[in-house]
């Protein structure tokens, strides 16, 4: 029977070093890919600034036809406000539970709720499992309990750590 060699101290500090190496690498890519994520949040966010200002912008930018320039611009502004309520949990600011918890205030929001109801359309193209496909059933769920009991609004909707953990 044959006995293998034995690692060396140096050839096992050298397998130590090379997976910090590669644990720090994995770590730069998130903070590179959550850096992207703010960048492309900021972009957008410009956009939606100048849209705000300009009508002949917001109408540019908006899918949703016979929309007044107020409402239009309502529409636009609570988007803009689910879009950073969902890059906060996509890049870590906060988990599942805490995406809930501010969507369920949100959910309160009367223009939210009717700009809900007039994208469900644009929702249904989502990859079933993408995180928007994922927060969208949420956020159903969510609109469906304020419905049927809208004094109970910060325990409606999924259950903690529900869908998206």
């Amino acid at each position: 029977m044959r006995i293998p060699f034995p690692r060396s101290p140096w050839r096992r500090r050298q397998e130590e070093l090379a997976l910090d190496l590669l644990r720090e690498l994995a770590r730069l890519t998130d903070q590179i890919h959550c850096a992207n994520l703010i960048q492309l949040h900021r972009i957008t966010a410009a956009q939606a600034d100048h849209a705000l200002a300009d009508p002949a912008l917001a109408s540019a930018m908006s899918t949703l036809d016979d929309l007044s320039e107020g409402r239009r611009r309502q529409v636009l502004f609570v988007n803009r406000q689910y879009g950073a309520i969902l890059l906060g949990h996509r890049v870590g600011g906060y988990d599942w539970d805490v995406l809930i918890g501010h969507l369920r205030v949100l959910c309160r929001n009367q223009v939210f709720k009717e700009y809900w109801e007039m994208t469900v359309e644009h929702r249904l193209s989502l990859p079933s499992r993408s995180l928007e496909a994922r927060v969208g059933k949420a956020v159903d769920a969510i609109m469906d309990d304020l419905a049927d009991d809208p004094d109970e609004w910060w325990v409606v909707g999924p259950p903690p750590d529900g869908d998206g953990g």
